[in-house]
């Protein structure tokens, strides 16, 4: 028989159906199949749910609120740090609870969106910039060979500090973690490098885009586009495209958001944690394979991305923002 917390709100209005028409507890209990001692408890007014089971709860409302202003104030900080400043505040408790209390309060932590360090002068040319190219199309975007260097280590199990956040939080500036550039390191484009000068860029260019642009544009006009790193905004690396006459494309600095290629690379780099490569030959295998599965379809959407990346750098006057 069912206990009076467990009738449903559909039993206890035939409960009282029934009493109008005059029918007993014990006919009204067999009816609907409970006790008649939750009939009467019903009747008499004195239902009431069944009290809580399991511990108490081991802080307060007001510590709860002292948490989340914690919280508020750096998203990257660790749970071990949250609960030591948790701790300062007066609030003595396990790192589980603390867990529990932010999951409660809507937070999970995740890995942060990576986007570039900009400063008002950055933002301001790249607002200039995505004006200029607004009106763009599809078709001219396909006329742009993009490129870019990009950072490849045996490891690729480190992702960084976490950060707590909501559901629809992944763009808020606080949530973001900056990038920072250095030209310094390990870099492939089309080839594996311990660092790209000028000279050495140059012989790249000549050796592998060259050839590149000749097969996928035949003797059409195209326009190169590359960043603002060093070894690419030398004057002997401009001259270089002068003396071939080949268009490059002005680029707004720090701003690998704008560049598709950059989905690319991260494709590369979501297969290669897959691989597990153990030495730099297994690296560099495994890269050219990343590199070879993907499709002309994956290209080509990227390309057709253009316009919306140019539209939320103008929404965003100059931000980097989700497109």
């Amino acid at each position: 028989m069912g206990k009076t917390a467990d009738l449903t709100a559909v039993q206890k209005a035939i409960i009282d159906t029934l009493k109008q028409e005059g029918k007993t507890q014990k006919e009204i209990s067999e009816r609907i199949g409970c006790s008649q001692s939750a009939v009467s408890r019903h009747l008499s007014g004195k239902s009431v749910g069944r009290k809580k089971c399991g511990r108490k709860r081991c802080t307060t409302r007001r510590g709860d609120r002292t948490l989340r202003k914690i919280v508020e104030k750096d998203r990257f900080q660790t749970l071990g740090d949250l609960r030591n400043q948790w701790t300062e505040s007066g609030v003595e408790t396990s790192r589980a609870t603390v867990y529990r209390r932010v999951q409660e309060m809507g937070y999970r932590c995740r890995i942060p969106q990576v986007k570039p360090l900009l400063n008002q002068k950055q933002r301001q040319k790249r607002l200039t910039w995505a004006t200029e190219k607004q009106h763009w199309t599809i078709a001219q975007w396909s006329k742009v060979l993009f490129s870019d260097e990009s950072k490849f280590c045996m490891s690729f199990g480190n992702q960084g500090a976490r950060v707590w956040r909501k559901t629809g939080e992944r763009e808020m500036p606080k949530c973001l973690k900056s990038s920072v550039k250095y030209p310094q390191s390990v870099m492939v484009w089309g080839a594996m490098s311990t660092a790209v000068n000028a000279a050495s860029y140059q012989e790249i260019l000549e050796h592998f885009m060259l050839p590149s642009a000749e097969k996928l544009y035949g003797d059409e006009d195209f326009i190169f586009q590359h960043d603002l790193a060093p070894a690419h905004s030398a004057k002997t690396t401009g001259k270089w495209f002068t003396d071939h006459g080949i268009t490059v494309l002005n680029w707004p600095a720090n701003s690998p958001d704008l560049n598709p290629i950059e989905n690319l690379w991260d494709i590369v780099k979501r297969k290669l944690r897959d691989a597990r490569p153990n030495t730099l030959d297994e690296l560099k295998t495994a890269i050219e394979a990343s590199w070879a599965s993907i499709t002309p379809q994956q290209c080509h959407r990227l390309i057709a991305s253009m316009p919306r990346r140019i539209e939320a750098v103008i929404s965003g006057k100059g931000f980097p923002t989700k497109y």
